[in-house]
């Protein structure tokens, strides 16, 4: 048997899909530990899970409104980079300590694949987003250009300067959780695995009136994710308007984190937190920010999708869900109660959608998941095995 470290950043959307990975392989008899946020890791992973804590940087504020070129330079200057520098010591003291004999980092736990390379450990990424398949600097040279001097600099204090993969592409292999028939026909890296989403059961404290949904109403879900509180308050706003014209047409659950929605029409049910993949069972469509998790799951259950995009991948995932024909796509910042309206509606109604929807689940199911995951890093794992045993 192997032992496996996973390496995630505090992120609720890259640590579920590692969480089925991991909870595969350990039901097959592997070892598995965790390095990152210990309390996330603790209510994600579960309360016995063998996790290394590693450091956060202090959360710096994202300026409202940043697109293009300054919201990636967000991203790594204020965001990536100093996580992989405050992870650092907790990842080479959870590798000390485990000895694992495959490293599974995520593509934004930088710290994860540079350490690994450095210290001579096989590694794996994974990539809970696609966006990074589809080369999102390409048409950015300069940005490009400056990400590329960031890793170097960030190579040089972690391992003194050693190796020279990519972190977010370990020639050993990549995880992608996700299938061709949602990313498209890009061409992607090699080694690349597309073993669809990592869905499994996840604990949740969500209190939910199940019998709300008893009502015969078509349902929809409306989700802004885990890390948007601070962009949606309009935007939540206008959809609560938006299904309060609806009527009996159509009902929402809105999931508002931060409660900053006030009262609401009857066909409108607010939860501060709500159990997404029970959820998603009994709804009709999805209303989201274009999140990869949440589109993954959306689709695994074959439902259609209105998309309003805010930053990051998103909009690269949104773009994912029109052209496959599984959704429509608002501008988050223009998207007003008729233009919500209208989406909703046609999604709900028009048999298309659902039908795209249908196709992509069909792949997903079959590519086959958590499992498959684990599959390619137990074979991963026995071949360096194997070539160990050769050369001794």
């Amino acid at each position: 048997m192997a032992r496996f470290l996973f390496v995630v950043p505090p992120l609720v959307g890259h640590v579920n899909p590692a969480t089925g990975v991991a909870g595969e392989l350990a039901a097959r008899g592997h070892e598995v530990a965790w390095a990152g946020h210990e309390e996330l890791l603790r209510r994600l992973a579960g309360a016995q899970a063998r996790v290394y804590p590693c450091a956060v940087p202090p959360e710096t504020a994202r300026p409202p409104g940043l697109k293009g070129p300054a919201a990636l330079q967000f991203l790594w200057q204020d965001f990536l980079i100093p996580l992989a520098d405050a992870m650092a010591p907790g990842v080479r003291a959870a590798i000390d300590a485990f000895e694992p004999d495959v490293v599974v980092a995520d593509q934004q736990a930088l710290a994860g694949g540079l350490i690994a390379e450095g210290r001579g450990l096989p590694w794996v990424t994974s990539a809970t987003t696609s966006a990074e398949l589809l080369d999102p600097l390409a048409s950015m040279p300069k940005v490009a250009s400056w990400v590329g001097e960031l890793l170097a600099a960030l190579r040089s204090r972690l391992v003194d300067g050693r190796g020279g993969a990519d972190p977010r592409f370990s020639p050993h292999g990549v995880l992608a959780f996700t299938t061709r028939e949602l990313l498209g026909p890009a061409a992607v890296p090699e080694p690349v695995w597309l073993v669809g989403p990592s869905i499994t059961a996840r604990p949740s404290t969500a209190d939910f009136p199940w019998e709300w949904l008893d009502a015969p109403c078509p349902t929809v879900l409306v989700s802004l994710g885990t890390a948007n509180t601070d962009a949606g308050a309009a935007f939540l706003t206008t959809v609560a308007d938006a299904f309060a014209g609806l009527g009996d047409r159509a009902r929402a659950v809105i999931a508002d984190p931060g409660g900053v929605l006030g009262e609401v029409a009857p066909n409108v049910l607010v939860r501060p937190e709500v159990p997404q993949l029970p959820l998603l069972a009994r709804v009709d469509a999805v209303l989201c920010h274009a999140g990869h998790n949440t589109v993954c799951e959306t689709l695994w259950h074959g439902l259609p999708l209105v998309v309003a995009p805010i930053r990051d991948d998103q909009p690269i995932v949104a773009g994912q869900v029109v052209d496959a024909g599984a959704g429509l796509r608002l501008r988050f910042g223009r998207a007003d109660a008729t233009r919500i309206t209208a989406a909703v509606d046609a999604v709900l109604t028009e048999p298309a959608y659902r039908l795209a929807a249908g196709k992509i689940a069909a792949s997903f199911h079959a590519a086959g998941g958590s499992p498959a995951a684990a599959g390619h890093l137990e074979a991963l794992a026995a071949q360096l095995s194997l070539r160990s045993a050769e050369t001794e």
